[in-house]
């Protein structure tokens, strides 16, 4: 698996950065700053940019915190594409809120444009589905070898399925054309880690939490 892996990385790292400068660019012609398609601060459009970017700050966070608790080359390939990519996609995010001319934080409950602003508050610092906890985050960091993999692997898994769901919100819900196009790609290259993911478990003896 490790020589496929590889070339899969290899392959998904250099599409995202060649695709980053042209959806920036293409989100800018779309909505023309000030232009009537801007959309509004309670839009899907900002409320998944504002949401999703806080979710992938935490799927970078959880990236490094591995690769140094870690030798194996195959996790730190993963833990590092997925900080690579997100990090990447959270800029990109962020700076479509500033385009738009809209604040990057909202008093409204977290997912509130999908309309679940009425779930339960998250414990323990997890605000969104998939969120680890910070007591999570810090076993996370405070283990080494097969065990700090495997922990990262659930988090992880846990993780891309909430991100999923909310990508799939935006392709459902949100209006610009370019940012419902970065969010196909979200569940489309999400999907193939989960898969990538279960097959690195699986050779761990372990499996997803859910």
């Amino acid at each position: 698996m490790s020589r496929r892996y590889i070339g899969w990385v290899a392959g998904a790292a250099a599409a995202v950065l060649v695709a980053a400068g042209a959806i920036t660019y293409a989100v800018a012609e779309d909505t023309g700053g000030a232009d009537p398609k801007t959309p509004a601060a309670d839009s899907a459009d900002a409320g998944f940019a504002r949401d999703m970017a806080v979710h992938h700050q935490q799927a970078v966070e959880m990236s490094y915190i591995v690769r140094d608790r870690t030798g194996d080359e195959d996790v730190r390939r993963l833990a590092y594409d997925i900080a690579q990519t997100q990090s990447n996609q959270r800029g990109m995010l962020l700076g479509w809120l500033d385009l738009w001319g809209l604040p990057k934080v909202s008093a409204d409950p977290p997912m509130t444009w999908m309309g679940m602003g009425d779930m339960p508050a998250g414990k323990d610092g997890a605000l969104m589905p998939g969120m680890a906890t910070n007591s999570e985050l810090k076993k996370l960091g405070s283990l080494k070898g097969k065990q700090a993999e495997v922990l990262y692997l659930q988090l992880m898994t846990d993780h891309h399925k909430g991100g999923i769901h909310m990508a799939e919100g935006c392709v459902a819900k949100c209006t610009v054309d370019v940012e419902k196009r970065l969010a196909r790609g979200m569940v489309d290259a999400q999907q193939s880690e989960l898969q990538v993911m279960a097959g690195m478990l699986e050779e761990r003896g372990a499996r997803p939490r859910s």
